[in-house]
This record gives C-alpha cells, structure tokens and sequence, in this order.
C-alpha cells in the first residue's frame, strides 16, 4: 500500500529556505510532487508536517497543505482500489492533476532531472532563468493552461525592456519554458493542448551571431610568444592550442582527454556533448604539449591538471561544475596573453573552434568538416561554417565595384 506526506527537502534554496513536496511511497520507492512552497528548516514541523506559527502566513499555507495532502491520499486510495499503477512515480503521474496543473513545481522537477543526468552547465543556466519567468509573474506560480502566445510575448517585451537583454538571450528563456511544458507533458502532468510552441504560435529560432576567429597569422605569434614554463599564462596558453590542433576541440573534452588514449602518434577522441569518437593524427605541434604535461603526476590520468583535485570523475554534476570554474580561470588568463602579443581579438577557449573553421575557410571539404567537428548532422556544419566562407561574396562585390 503507498503512503503519502509532506517533507521538506534536504536541500536547500540561495536564501536558506527549501522546497515543500509530497513526497508517494510505494514498494520502498518514492517519488515526490513539488507543491511550489519553501519554507525555513527551523519553520518546519517534520513530526506534524506542518509549518510552525513562526513562519509568516503559516496559516494559509498549513490550509494548502491539508488541502494537498488530503487530494493526493484520495487520488492514491482510488488508483490502488482500480489496481492501475505499480509503482510510487506512476501513482505520482497518476494523481497529479492534468489540466491547470502548476509550471513551477514542474520547472523544479525538470531541474531536478538535469541535476540527476549530471548536466551542471543546461542546470546552471536554466535556474536563473526560471528564476526570471517567476520575476516576470510576481512570484506568483501559473498553471500550464495560463501559458499562452500572448503571455509569452509580454515575457518576451519584459526580459528586452525591464532586463536589456540580448535577442539571443531571450530566445534561451524561451527555450526553457518550453523544455519545462515537455517535460510536464512527458510525465502526463499537462495537456498538449495547451502547448503555445510550434506552428503559428511561439516559435524557437536562434538570432544569427558573428563568429570571430583569429588568422593563421595570429596564431603563429601565439606559438612563438615566449612565456614561462609553469605560469598560468603559460598554461592557459598550452590549452587553447591543444585544443585548436584538433580541429577545436571543446574546452570539457580538454580537460577530460586522458593520457591512455594517445597511443602511436593517434589520438582517440569521444566528444563528451554527443559522444561521437573517431582517431586523430597527432601533429608534431601537439606532441610537444603532450609530452610536457605527461611528465606531471596527475592522480586520475588525465593530460592536464585542472581535475586533479577531484575525488570522482564519475559525479558528472560536479566535474561539470569544476571544468566550468577552471574553463572560466583559463579564458581570464588568455586574455592577458592576447594583450601581451598584441592582437586585438577575443581570446578564449571557444575562439579555438572559431580560429580552425575560420582557416579552414573552404579548403575542406565539408564532409570531412563534419567529422573534425564532430557534428552529427552536415547541415550543422554548413551553417557554422558559412560563418568563414567570404570567397563568393568577395569576388561579387570585386565583380561589382572593380570599374
């Protein structure tokens, strides 16, 4: 038989409240129901499951978690008397209300998902802006049903006019609102009717953005810039290249490239964003750095030092976490070494992606950029690369203008 209470999470908020929720015990599994609510832990009665009287409005919110607690002990009681559900996450899906149901104890949830899957970086950046959809409602929570084209696009006016930000920014807002309705219409928590994404309603699409890499000349006086062994200058510097000697690799995947898979001048290389691997030539240019950091003591056998003081790989979460850090002291040190050699380019771990694209220009072909990039679909690798074909558009304006 599944039991139903409140709990208060373990975890708690940046003000030092945590999240109410309903937590469904069946089989010793347990699901839970976010209701929406945080309270402080010294506000909350685990034993009566309930708010003390030091709480303000505990009144009110004691009342909604009667009430709450009250549905889901009926809903729990009718599903196990219609013998329709085996376990604690499908009595949570099944008496949960579909129609009006909340965004907000969703987007937690959601949030919670991303926690789990150890994906720091969508988590880190989703957070704040969920955090900014609730700005944009007064705190107040919105059933799915309230999400509409209309509401959106005042969402939309508010984050460009009240936040000044960029069109590119917005559009990630967007994105998260709409990864939250999937993920409720996934657990059969919302109706897809009241979906307001897709044909002739709100729809995704990325601003084109200008991607800047630096020239082949730029780059050679990156390599013959002298620096000291040892300096973080140095060592940010010895990054950026690595990276750029294959083809761009991402920032994450340097960090993570382990000293195991660099066997007779080949490189073995499983991009971490879809895991897709293939084997690299190792040129000459990034033996040099391989062979100077593979002297150095790194207890998990990685090339590079950045992860050392981590105790476990496997919590992807927190590696995630670290390598942002680190990507983050890495790119503020190359931004120091661009100022020493004179250049008057952003430089930072990404630019390394852009710097190869913008080489390679249309010298590669694009079947075989795909597979540098690790794209897993070609038209992925058309439109980033467009970004550094200039050849075309050169000779029309030359066409025109050579009179």
């Amino acid at each position: 038989m599944a039991s139903v209470k409140i709990i208060l999470r373990s975890k708690s908020n940046k003000d030092g409240t945590h999240a109410l929720a309903i937590q469904i015990t069946k089989d010793r599994k347990k699901s839970l129901i976010h209701l929406g609510q945080h309270v402080k832990k010294s506000d909350w009665d685990a034993l009566a499951q309930q708010v003390k009287s030091t709480c303000p409005n505990h009144k009110r919110l004691n009342n909604l978690l009667l009430t709450k607690k009250a549905e889901a002990s009926n809903r729990v009681l009718e599903a196990e008397a219609q013998q329709s559900v085996s376990s604690a996450r499908a009595m949570r899906n099944t008496i949960k209300p579909r129609n009006g149901v909340s965004f907000f104890p969703q987007a937690q949830s959601y949030l919670d998902t991303l926690e789990k899957a150890g994906k720091y970086n969508r988590y880190s950046a989703d957070k704040p802006r969920i955090k900014r959809f609730r700005e944009f409602l007064n705190n107040e929570d919105i059933a799915f049903s309230d999400i509409t084209v209309t509401m959106l696009n005042r969402f939309k006016a508010y984050l460009k006019g009240t936040r000044q930000i960029t069109d590119r920014t917005v559009v990630n807002h967007l994105v998260v609102i709409r990864s939250v309705f999937s993920h409720a219409i996934k657990d059969k928590v919302a109706d897809p009717k009241y979906y307001p994404f897709g044909e002739g309603k709100i729809q995704i699409k990325f601003p084109d953005s200008l991607k800047v890499g630096w020239n082949a000349a730029e780059i050679k006086k990156l390599e013959e810039f002298e620096l000291p062994d040892g300096s973080l200058e140095r060592g940010a510097l010895d990054r950026w290249l690595f990276s750029f000697y294959f083809a761009g690799m991402r920032a994450a995947d340097v960090l993570l490239a382990d000293r195991y898979y660099f066997n007779n001048q080949r490189f073995l290389y499983s991009m971490g964003k879809n895991n897709k691997a293939d084997s690299f030539k190792v040129h000459e240019k990034a033996q040099r750095i391989i062979d100077k950091y593979s002297l150095q003591e790194n207890r998990h056998g990685l090339l590079f030092p950045d992860l050392a003081s981590m105790r476990d790989l496997k919590d992807k979460f927190n590696v995630q976490k670290r390598i942002k850090t680190r990507v983050g002291h890495i790119d503020h040190y190359l931004k120091k070494v661009a100022e020493k050699v004179g250049v008057d380019k952003k430089l930072t771990m990404h630019i390394a992606r852009h710097s190869f694209g913008n080489i390679s220009g249309d010298k590669i072909p694009v079947q075989l950029l795909q597979k540098l990039y690790r794209h897993t679909s070609i038209t992925t690798t058309i439109a980033y690369q467009q970004n550094f074909i200039h050849r075309d558009t050169d000779d029309a304006l030359d066409a025109v203008l050579n009179f």
